[in-house]
């Protein structure tokens, strides 16, 4: 098949020309290829790679009813997302040893639409455990520095995650953190939206990550701060890497384009840990993006039931934020095509060293979003997660994915044909 006529998006750039697609596989990419074979005609669009979700809970086994593989995959897709990166909760055994592992393998074989890996987990108790599961292909293992809120994942005190990033180190593997210290959060001072905000400050994510920054140079780990919502957290771990450190962060669009005034607005739809922060910080995050200081954009999709983000007492509320559809959206038209392309796509690829994706490039999948730039709102009844409780809804963003292809064909049309990554 010959992708013909768009504009292809490329990190270094981009060009106008045709994509030539055989076995899956990007294999070539010039303008004007005359060989007779069948076209998708894409003139007028954008063909950037297929978006590299490196943060998803969707829940698969034992909390579908959350979100699950099918329809989460589906909303990934319906973004331009060819590939998510699932972690070890809130599924339900979280992925911590072979065994959960085997259980999640399971439950997303033949039921996602988009191609997948696997966060391990790093929890108390199961340092000996890491071995198997980088055995079986994890691109990692995740670890909570504060409470997770399932009383199956637990979070890891220093004494555990020295050693849990001692072993990592010795497996070759990076270790990927939910920064925010204990000692640093507060009771909220009442039921209100802010009030929870503001009870966990940016003083505890940068406290979290000066400690876990500390634990990577004394192990040799390499270190991947999760969802960083301040620019000072983003500072710490650029300025360790200065050092020698290994060490890389995410931030999430809600942390871009949402502040405190959304989150008074939206309530449950905007509740997430950390919190969304104030305006000028908003700001001051979006300028660490736009110097390139930020490695990579993930949606840290995590959904749950309406009944569990339903209320006023913000301290009940479960928190979430549902988007993984809107994650290449979000970007379009706020930074240049080349840096959308890196963020969601390529960055990713290459950190958690997932063979074949992140490029338009030949010898790579050809995993291809085909995006209309141009105002256009993300409208609720688009939305495809299961429960459409989605904060950008109605949100007009800067362009339209108008089709996804997952190795050269549609990801939304015949049976599902995701299948699992492991890392290089």
């Amino acid at each position: 098949m010959i992708v013909r006529g768009g504009i292809v998006v490329t990190p270094a750039g981009e060009l106008r020309a045709d994509v030539r697609v055989e076995d899956g596989l990007v294999a070539e990419v010039a303008p004007g290829l005359d060989e007779e074979r069948d076209e998708l005609d894409a003139t007028g669009l954008h063909v950037f790679p297929g978006a590299v979700d490196a943060h998803v809970h969707f829940n698969d086994p034992g909390r579908a009813d959350w979100e699950g593989a099918e329809t989460g995959s589906r909303a990934l897709a319906a973004g331009g997302g060819t590939c998510f990166v699932d972690m070890p909760l809130n599924a339900h055994p979280p992925t911590v040893d072979a065994g959960a592992f085997g259980a999640k393998e399971a439950a997303l074989n033949g039921r996602s639409v988009s191609d997948y890996a696997l966060w391990g987990g790093l929890v108390p108790g199961n340092r000996d455990r890491l071995g198997e599961l980088a055995g079986l292909g994890v691109v990692g293992f995740k670890a909570f520095m504060a409470p997770s809120g399932i009383d199956d994942f637990e979070a890891v005190d220093l004494a555990t995650l020295r050693a849990g990033m001692a072993r990592a180190a010795e497996l070759g593997l990076p270790v990927a953190v939910h920064a925010e210290s204990p000692a640093r959060l507060r009771e909220p001072a009442g039921a209100g939206w802010l009030d929870w905000a503001r009870s966990r400050p940016i003083e505890a994510e940068c406290a979290a990550i000066e400690e876990a920054l500390a634990l990577a140079a004394e192990t040799g780990c390499s270190l991947h701060v999760v969802h960083v919502s301040s620019a000072a957290g983003v500072r710490l771990v650029g300025e360790a890497r200065a050092r020698g450190v290994d060490a890389t962060c995410e931030t999430c669009p809600h942390y871009l384009l949402l502040c405190e005034d959304d989150l008074e607005e939206l309530g449950a739809l905007a509740k997430c840990a950390p919190p969304i922060r104030p305006a000028a910080e908003r700001d001051r995050l979006r300028r660490e993006l736009r110097e390139g200081r930020i490695d990579f954009v993930a949606s840290d999709h995590s959904p749950a039931p309406p009944s569990m983000k339903t209320g006023d007492d913000a301290r009940a509320v479960w928190g979430g934020i549902s988007g993984c559809q809107s994650l290449l959206a979000s970007l379009l038209g706020e930074l240049p095509n080349a840096d959308v392309a890196r963020l969601v796509a390529a960055a990713p690829a290459e950190r958690l060293r997932l063979p074949g994706k992140g490029r338009v490039e030949p010898g790579f999948d050809a995993d291809l979003a085909l995006v209309r730039l141009g105002e256009t709102a993300l409208e609720h009844d688009e939305l495809q997660d299961r429960h459409r409780h989605n904060p950008y809804a109605g949100r007009t963003f800067g362009g339209r994915v108008v089709r996804t292809l997952l190795r050269g064909e549609d990801a939304l049309a015949g049976p599902p044909r995701g299948r699992l990554l492991r890392r290089r």
